[in-house]
């Protein structure tokens, strides 16, 4: 009925990519605390880093309890159910953390999600989790749902929003800057979002001869 994976490959990546949407569930430490369970859509905004590592990128909302949660004690689990074809629900439970703006690890992080637009949706943070238990499930009682195509509506709400409007927006929610429980949350004021450089294009076949034979050492 249920199997652990050491690793993320294979047929189980490619379930978990093809998949439109996705469940993360975080908590704080303290027994009374808030527990959220948040979806994520938009096709592009996850990224598989390695066979262990996995990431997704934190657009602008109305709360930051994900951020808080792993700034305090790093746990999240991600879990994808099959709503169409063979039934499958596949759960990544692991250590998580928030790499924000002004992390020298950014724009790398932010170079794996080529096929959208960071800008448009007032981006946070790049999540990333490091897996430690990687299981699936039957997913028998799942209902098949089909999927027409992503909303635009969050796009088109911050995507008016520059840097210093979105910070403004963020400053004047209660639950960014700290959580529902009152831990720290969206570190204020936002940094800007530099944007990434250029992909290097490949030499053409007649430059890389001329490079190779420029490189040969004298004889």
């Amino acid at each position: 009925m249920g199997k652990t994976y050491e690793r993320i490959d294979g047929r189980l990546r490619s379930f978990i990519e093809e998949q439109p949407l996705f469940f993360t569930a975080t908590a704080p430490l303290s027994g009374d605390g808030t527990v959220n369970l948040s979806p994520k859509g938009l096709k592009g905004s996850f990224a598989v880093l390695d066979e262990h590592t996995v990431a997704y990128l934190d657009f602008a909302g109305s709360n930051a309890e994900t951020v808080a949660h792993l700034r305090e004690n790093g746990r999240i689990t991600l879990m994808w159910c099959a709503f169409q074809g063979p039934p499958n629900i596949v759960r990544v439970h692991g250590r998580g953390e928030p790499v924000f703006r002004d992390d020298p690890r950014f724009g790398e992080l932010l170079g794996r999600f080529p096929e959208i637009d960071p800008s448009a949706h007032g981006l946070r943070a790049v999540i990333v989790v490091h897996a430690e238990l990687v299981r699936d499930t039957c997913g028998y009682a799942v209902p098949f749902m089909t999927y027409d195509e992503d909303r635009e509506l969050h796009g088109k709400r911050f995507a008016r929003e520059d840097d210093v409007s979105l910070g403004a927006y963020f400053a004047k929610k209660d639950h960014i800057a700290t959580s529902i429980d009152g831990l720290p949350g969206l570190p204020l004021p936002l940094p800007p979002l530099h944007p990434l450089p250029p992909p290097t294009l490949p030499a053409h076949p007649a430059q890389q001869t001329e490079q190779a034979q420029q490189a040969r050492p004298p004889r």
